[in-house]
């Protein structure tokens, strides 16, 4: 919407208006507030005393919530989280003209209807966020942090690969334990012993490579006793229970628990959308198609489904969600894989929901035996 920063003191509610909140808004009596308004009256949500004057009137306020900025909208939110949500930008209708007008009053007056019809209940105005508690977010820090260090791990053992290519030597693995003594029995394609400079370059990438697989170690261990410490817990986490699937390890279980599976979900079209799978049909007249996934919600959770999606395949074959995989591909001619994974996926996060939320075992799923 662009009006992120914007607080709206046109948008409020009082006391005495408290029933006029709740009536069909009079375009007319918006347009007259409007012009009324100052331009002061658009300002940067910070100061407590703001908030407690808000308080004191009566005073909702309607915030866009800031993308990527956890902190941002849980301090707006937490003083009172009905006085001030936070809604989803994208989630408020806009003019589909390809040039509109655009300008802070246009935004401000479109917050505002979408302000009093989300007070008047109205169902699908605009999509309310919540922000996870600090608690939440620090302990998404684990997996986050240790897809880094792998990426990093990556860029290393590639760089070291690429130098001693560039010497005809294609058979070394910086990953093995005898590295250290491996780089010195190096020689290169015409037999020559390695150079001294490259020699020194490499071990000191090396040096740098024991710093992160240290560090990973460091993370892992810190992971499974986070996933160990909830297996007392009662009722017990969602990490801990997803460790009983065949096929599913400590760092699935994780990512599957710290960046979704720990929220409440009202049903599964909700959960589905949280985690960017949902469907997006396009139908109008005698148009019938679909546009594949919105790919909207939490890109992590996303891209672990999908790979824990093939790996379902190989380890839970006979399960009623591998062999549905099988019969539509099947069907299809052996085509359409990629997208029929997609939609395994999607029933397989909604089975996984539906076991740690009620206990509901996926159907032909094999445990792991004790």
């Amino acid at each position: 919407m662009g009006v992120e920063h914007h607080l709206l003191r046109l948008a409020w509610v009082g006391a005495h208006e408290h029933h006029a909140a709740h009536a069909e808004p009079d375009v007319g009596d918006l347009h007259r507030r409007r012009h009324a308004v100052q331009d002061d009256d658009l300002v940067t949500p910070d100061p407590m005393g703001q908030a407690d004057s808000d308080r004191r009137s009566g005073r909702v306020r309607l915030q866009t919530a800031h993308s990527g900025d956890d902190h941002a909208n849980r301090s707006r939110s937490s003083r009172n989280a009905n006085r001030y949500p936070n809604s989803d930008p994208a989630s408020i209708a806009t003019s589909r003209r390809r040039r509109r007008a655009k300008t802070d009053r246009i935004d401000g007056e479109a917050l505002l209807r979408a302000l009093l019809a989300h007070k008047r209940g109205e169902p699908r105005v605009c999509a309310m966020v919540k922000a996870p508690t600090p608690e939440e977010e620090d302990r998404r820090r684990l997996c986050r942090e240790r897809k880094v260090l792998i990426a990093e791990r990556v860029e290393h053992v590639n760089r070291i690969k690429g130098l001693l290519f560039a010497q005809g030597i294609s058979d070394y693995e910086p990953l093995r334990r005898d590295r250290r003594r491996r780089l010195d029995e190096l020689t290169t394609g015409d037999d020559r012993p390695l150079p001294a400079r490259l020699k020194t370059q490499i071990s000191r990438e090396l040096d740098r490579l024991e710093l992160l697989l240290n560090q990973i170690k460091l993370t892992e261990a810190e992971r499974d006793a986070l996933l160990t410490a909830q297996q007392t817990a009662s009722p017990p986490a969602a990490g801990r229970m997803l460790l009983d699937f065949k096929g599913i390890g400590a760092e699935f279980a994780a990512v599957l628990w710290l960046e979704g599976l720990f929220r409440c979900f009202d049903n599964r079209r909700q959960l589905a959308a949280y985690a960017g799978l949902a469907p997006t049909p396009w139908q109008s007249g005698s148009i019938d198609r679909e546009q594949g996934v919105s790919r909207a919600g939490n890109a992590r959770l996303r891209t672990t489904l999908i790979q824990l999606a093939w790996l379902w395949l190989r380890h839970q074959p006979q399960s009623a969600l591998s062999r549905w995989f099988h019969e539509r591909v099947k069907r299809d001619g052996g085509r359409m894989k990629k997208t029929t994974i997609v939609a395994l996926a999607r029933k397989l996060l909604v089975a996984l929901w539906k076991y740690v939320a009620t206990g509901v075992v996926v159907e032909g799923a094999v445990m792991k035996t004790a």
